[in-house]
């Protein structure tokens, strides 16, 4: 029978089978130890000894491997131990004896920072030096929060300096980031006494400011430049390459707190300032020529005022502005539709003016002298229109010179007509109607003027009394300028010199000449436009004591915007001409918008060119004319 027993502190009950062998005890077994080989049968254990289980399944470790296998194992395992072990030691010895040179070096890379360092914008000057722009150092206030200490009490340091409430500050200095932006151009004074407060998270960053200390005065000419310094109109834009300059750069070496290191590296590379524009702008002139401006913008009727000042013999622009204006310094409040220059780009229909250009087409052409004689009808049909003069009349026999005077539409019409549509289309472009002068500003306009095989017989009448075609103030400027030269027409121009940060001065390239009519065509054209401004003229207003004055007033229909045609559009007023008219030194043009008035140019217009030329004639200090205004002769009755 088999027994059972369970020792103390043993595990689960062990049953031991009887084999008819004899069990030896413990103390024979241990006796037998090393006595020779065991046993090949394995014997029970004994009773009341421990025995420990495991789970079924499980086997201990080298179970079953031969020692060859477990040495086999062994070696295996010490190889893949070498092999890491030369692996780590060769990238140690790669890291530390060939990348170490660059791996310090990204690591310098990584802590370098680079700062733009801004060019100051050059200045823009007028002929005798006097600034409309320049530029002067400023800041950019910059916050790291996570450096701040206390965000209100920082606010309250700072709220009157940068003119900022203390609850927008401290809103901006407990933002989450390491960079805020404060406030932008920031004088120097002002950086100054809030570096001496010696608060914690703050520094600077260069941001130039540009100033205009002229304000309006040359503002449409001078234009002004956007938040990022890049200039957006007139010369400010035209010439953004040359006052822009190139801006140079800064490497630093900066620690965990994205503060500069002490003995870190420190490079710059200097920045190239922007080059001087020197303007052919008179600025004395130009305040008062905007001055009379704004007087005629304020009549109750004028919406728009434009005026320029061409020197005659150079074509060089003394002034040139309009009502109303802005101030380059506060565009950003500005009505956006009055930050263009009218003078170049706004085209209307001049009206009278252009009579002076049929008239000398005319002449040049042999057609007519100032004494010929005509009879000239109150009106005249062209086409499927009837065009009168401005006053009714039977036929009066009048002289060209008293058809310029009265400036008559029929008498001016009916020489146009001897001329010939494609000869007048020739003259006037030769005259600059219908193309761009080449001003160095932008957003000029080339005006209107049909090809005149596309005019019909409305248009052909039209056109030679300044109806029907549409020029800029500056066109018209263009076209007198070429009369009181002596018949040469040189382009206009605005820029005088360009002058490099080495003080090298680059003068601007000479304008085009061409010759539109002969000498004698132009002191004729001279002697009729006097007229206009002498007794039984349409323009004694124009006069000047003591200088002799030639000039052409125009008063032409204006388009309606709101239907598209000339009624209720009231009229655009133009007074153009030069002074003194036996030997001219300027070319006046003058034009006003008014929608509501009828008043003509010789009412409204002249009065102003009048007191535009008197201040440039006498600032100039030009002698009186030492002549007397010739006795002209208007009519055919001796």
């Amino acid at each position: 029978m088999p027994s059972t027993s369970r020792g103390p502190g043993a595990g689960p009950r062990t049953t031991a089978r009887t084999t008819g062998r004899t069990t030896a005890r413990t103390g024979d077994r241990a006796g037998a130890r090393g006595a020779g080989r065991a046993s090949d049968t394995t014997a029970a254990p004994p009773r009341g000894a421990f025995t420990p289980r495991r789970a079924p399944g499980s086997r201990r470790s080298g179970a079953g491997l031969s020692v060859d296998q477990r040495g086999r194992r062994n070696r295996w395992g010490l190889l893949f131990l070498v092999l890491l072990l030369v692996v780590v030691v060769g990238r140690l010895a790669v890291l530390q004896g060939v990348d170490a040179a660059s791996y310090a070096t990204a690591a310098e890379q990584d802590r370098l920072r680079s700062y733009p360092v801004p060019a100051l914008r050059g200045q823009v000057l007028d002929r005798d030096g006097a600034p409309f722009a320049y530029t002067v150092e400023a800041s950019r206030v910059v916050a790291d929060p996570t450096v701040v200490d206390d965000p209100a009490r920082t606010a309250l340091a700072l709220t009157t300096l940068l003119d900022i409430p203390v609850s927008e500050l401290t809103d901006k200095l407990s933002q989450e980031g390491r960079y805020v932006v404060l406030a932008s151009q920031v004088l120097t004074e002002t950086v100054d006494a809030i570096e001496a407060l010696d608060l914690p998270g703050l520094y600077f960053e260069d941001d130039p400011v540009r100033l205009y200390p002229a304000g309006s005065v040359g503002g449409q000419v001078v234009g002004f430049v956007g938040r990022e310094g890049t200039g957006l109109a007139g010369i400010e834009q035209t010439f953004e390459d040359e006052l822009a300059g190139s801006p140079g750069q800064r490497r630093v070496e900066v620690g965990s707190g994205g503060y500069p290191i002490p003995s870190g590296i420190d490079e710059s590379t200097p920045a190239t300032d922007g080059s001087t524009v020197t303007l052919t702008l008179d600025q004395d002139l130009q305040f008062v020529t905007e001055k009379r401006l704004a007087r005629a913008c304020a009549d109750g009727a004028t919406t728009r005022a434009s005026a320029v000042v061409l020197d005659a013999r150079t074509a060089e622009v003394l002034t040139m502005g309009s009502c109303p204006g802005y101030d380059p310094g506060a565009y950003g409040s500005t009505d956006p539709d009055l930050l263009g220059n009218p003078v170049v780009s706004q085209v209307f229909e001049p009206g009278s003016v252009m009579k002076a250009v049929t008239l000398a087409a005319a002449l040049e052409e042999g057609i007519a002298t100032p004494d010929t004689v005509l009879g000239v009808d109150g009106s005249i049909r062209a086409g499927d229109v009837v065009v009168s003069d401005a006053w009714s009349h039977g036929v009066v026999d009048w002289t060209v010179t008293g058809i310029l005077a009265k400036s008559s539409n029929v008498g001016t019409i009916m020489l146009a007509r001897e001329v010939g549509d494609t000869t007048l289309e020739e003259y006037l472009r030769a005259f600059g109607i219908g193309s761009r002068t080449g001003i160095e500003l932008p957003g000029e306009s080339a005006g209107i003027l049909e090809a005149s095989a596309e005019w019909t017989e409305s248009r052909s009448a039209n056109v030679p009394i300044g109806q029907g075609v549409s020029v800029t103030t500056l066109q018209m400027a263009s076209a007198y300028q070429a009369l009181a030269n002596g018949g040469v027409r040189v382009a206009p121009r605005l820029v005088e010199s360009v002058t490099a940060p080495d003080g090298r001065v680059t003068a601007a390239s000479e304008p085009e000449r061409a010759r539109v009519v002969s000498e004698a065509t132009a002191e004729r054209m001279s002697y009729m436009l006097e007229a206009v401004v002498g007794p039984g003229g349409t323009a004694p207003r124009g006069q000047i004591e003591g200088f002799r004055v030639a000039g052409k007033t125009g008063t032409a229909q204006r388009a309606n915007p709101e239907c598209g045609c000339y009624a209720g559009g009231g009229y655009v007023t133009t007074f153009v001409g030069f002074a003194p008219a036996d030997d001219p030194r300027y070319v006046v043009a003058v034009d006003l918008e008014r929608p509501t008035s009828s008043a003509e140019g010789g009412q409204v217009a002249a009065p102003v060119f009048a007191d535009i030329m008197r201040h440039a004639l006498t600032a100039d200090g030009v002698v009186p004319s030492g002549s007397s205004r010739p006795d002209f002769r208007l009519t055919g009755t001796p």
